[in-house]
């Protein structure tokens, strides 16, 4: 009989059925999550923190669950982990505000036709005149949740490129990017933090076929 409540840590027992539905993706979606989240240039501490910081972005509740207790385990603190998940809430946060430029640009017959110009930034101070108060109180958050604490600035950056690319707002992407090379984050640094986005992305529609499988049999 199938269960009332769609999320439950037992549904991830029907993800043993993957190898026998679907032995060859099975076997390189486990190579790819494996060798993304193994140790290199950052620390494995490091990537589960933004594996948990990403979880967040996608909603998957079994990857915030699994990645908790592999950050837990690697040495992350509970302050580490609610710092990176405030980086979240900042990018998503921004991602929103950032994208406001489009609905300007949609609002005057003038506008370019590309949609997205790195000068459409330019229209943020808009947003300031239009509504100051919660403009500001927009970037109060943003600089607290990205500033260092129990994390470094870098880290912190780090956090926020993976956070840009799984939400796919490319002015967060380019804003980041250079605010975590300004940290000290290098190009090799940038992409396994980024590979540990794609292995999340990647993690939730896997880690969802519990569900596909629970629902399936119902």
């Amino acid at each position: 009989m199938m269960a009332n409540n769609l999320y439950q840590r037992e549904n991830l027992r029907h993800l043993a059925k993957l190898g026998e539905l679907a032995p060859a993706q099975q076997q390189a979606y486990e190579n790819f999550s494996r060798t993304v989240m193994q140790e290199g240039v950052l620390t494995k501490k490091d990537k589960e923190i933004i594996a948990v910081a990403v979880a967040h972005a996608t909603e998957c509740p079994y990857c915030i669950d699994v990645h908790t207790r592999n950050a837990k385990k690697s040495g992350a603190s509970l302050e580490e982990l609610v710092e990176a998940v405030f980086v979240t809430a900042a990018l998503e946060a921004g991602g929103a505000v950032t994208h406001s430029t489009h609905m300007q640009n949609a609002l005057d017959q003038d506008a370019n036709d590309t949609l997205y110009r790195r000068s459409n930034l330019k229209k943020l101070a808009n947003l300031n005149q239009l509504i100051p108060n919660g403009f500001r109180a927009y970037s109060r958050f943003n600089t607290e949740a990205t500033k260092e604490g129990k994390l470094n600035a870098k880290l912190k950056e780090l956090i926020a490129v993976s956070i840009a690319h799984t939400t796919e707002c490319p002015y967060c992407i380019d804003v980041h990017t250079k605010s975590a090379q300004r940290a000290g984050s290098t190009k090799e640094e940038l992409s396994e933090a980024i590979l540990v986005a794609a292995a999340l992305l990647a993690g939730g529609a896997y880690a969802h076929m519990a569900n596909l499988i629970e629902s399936y049999g119902e």
